[in-house]
C-alpha cells in the first residue's frame, strides 16, 4: 500500500511532462498540454531581450575563460580583438574593485552571472517537501522579464525516436509544435546527448554545452529542469518561453549553450527554453512554474 501511494505521488508530479501520458491524453484534456493558439502570443519578452541576455551572458563566461580561448581566437583573428578589448575593460574594472594587480581575475561561474546580470541561481533541496532539487535565486535580486535560465537537453524534433529515453523520465519537455527536449542528466538521455555534442564539435569549436550534465554546469543559466511545479502555496513566479537560436549566433560563443539537435542532417535553427521571471524574485526565493501554460 506504501508503495502505491508513492507511485500515486510521482505520477501526479511527473505526468504533466511524461510523454506517453500526453499522447494518451490529447483529445481528452487539451488544456493540461502547453497550448498557445498563436506562437506570438507564447512570448513573455521578445526574442530580442532573450538573445541580447543570452549574448552578453555567454560573452562574460568566455571573457571569463579568456587564458582557454587561445585555439578558438587563432582562428577567428576578426574577433579576436574585440575580446581583447572587452577583456582590457573588464582587468581595468576588476583592478578597481580588488586591487589585485597580478594578472587576470578569474571568477566562478556563478559570479560572473552576478557580475553580468546581477543575480546568481544553482540548485539546492526544495522549499517543498518531498520534491527533490529545486532551483534558488543565491545572490541578488531579479526583476520581471527577465532570463532566470535554461532548460538544458537533446531537442527531438517530431516523430524522432525518445521512447526508451522517456521510460521514467521526467524530465521531457514538450514545445508548442511538438519538439522534445529531453533535459536528464542521467542515464540513456545523458549518454544520448553526450554522444550528439561530441559527433557536432569542429576542431576547437564546441557545438554545446557538455558540463550541464555535472555538478558544476560552466554556463550557470542551465539548471532549467530542476526548477518545481507550483503549488496552491507556491504560486509559479517564472514561465517557459521557446527561443530558436539565430544563425548568426557568434561560433565561439555557443559552448555555453546547452542544447544538441539529435538528428545531425536536420537543417534547422537550434530551439532552446529559456525561463523568464512573472514578478520580481528576491534573494533566497525558489523559482517555481507551471509544467503547462496556457497563454490566452
Amino acid at each position: 500500500a506504501a508503495m502505491l501511494r508513492e507511485l500515486r505521488r510521482r505520477w501526479r508530479s511527473y505526468k504533466y511532462r511524461f510523454v506517453p501520458w500526453l499522447a494518451l491524453n490529447l483529445r481528452r484534456q487539451r488544456r493540461t498540454l502547453r497550448y498557445v493558439p498563436e506562437s506570438s502570443q507564447d512570448k513573455i519578452i521578445a526574442d530580442e531581450d532573450v538573445f541580447e541576455t543570452l549574448l552578453k551572458t555567454f560573452k562574460a563566461l568566455f571573457i571569463n575563460d579568456f587564458s582557454r580561448q587561445a585555439d578558438i581566437l587563432a582562428l577567428l583573428p576578426e574577433v579576436k580583438g574585440q575580446y581583447l578589448e572587452l577583456l582590457t575593460v573588464e582587468q581595468k574594472r576588476s583592478k578597481v574593485n580588488s586591487c589585485n594587480h597580478q594578472g587576470q581575475q578569474v571568477f566562478t561561474p556563478e559570479q560572473v552571472l552576478f557580475n553580468t546580470l546581477g543575480f546568481a541561481v544553482s540548485r539546492d533541496q526544495s522549499s517543498l517537501v518531498s520534491a527533490g532539487t529545486g532551483v534558488f535565486v543565491t545572490k541578488g535580486f531579479v526583476r520581471k522579464g527577465t532570463v532566470v535560465s535554461m532548460y538544458p537537453g537533446t531537442v527531438y524534433r517530431k516523430h524522432e525516436p525518445i521512447f526508451f529515453q522517456s521510460l521514467g523520465n521526467p524530465f521531457i519537455f514538450r514545445c508548442i509544435d511538438g519538439v522534445l527536449i529531453d533535459g536528464n542528466d542521467k542515464g540513456l538521455s545523458r549518454s544520448v546527448y553526450r554522444s550528439c555534442s561530441r559527433r557536432d564539435q569542429l576542431g576547437p569549436f564546441q557545438m554545446s554545452d557538455e558540463s550541464w550534465l555535472t555538478a558544476s554546469p560552466q554556463n550557470p543559466l542551465a539548471v532549467g529542469q530542476y526548477v518545481n511545479n507550483c503549488s496552491h502555496e507556491k504560486a509559479a513566479n517564472v514561465c517557459y518561453q521557446e527561443f530558436d537560436v539565430p544563425g548568426h549566433f557568434p561560433v565561439e560563443l555557443k559552448q555555453y549553450l546547452p542544447n544538441i539537435v539529435y538528428s545531425h542532417d536536420i537543417e534547422s535553427h537550434l530551439r532552446c527554453v529559456v525561463l523568464v521571471t512573472l514578478r520580481d524574485i528576491k534573494q533566497g526565493e525558489e523559482l517555481f512554474s507551471n509544467y503547462y501554460t496556457v497563454v490566452s
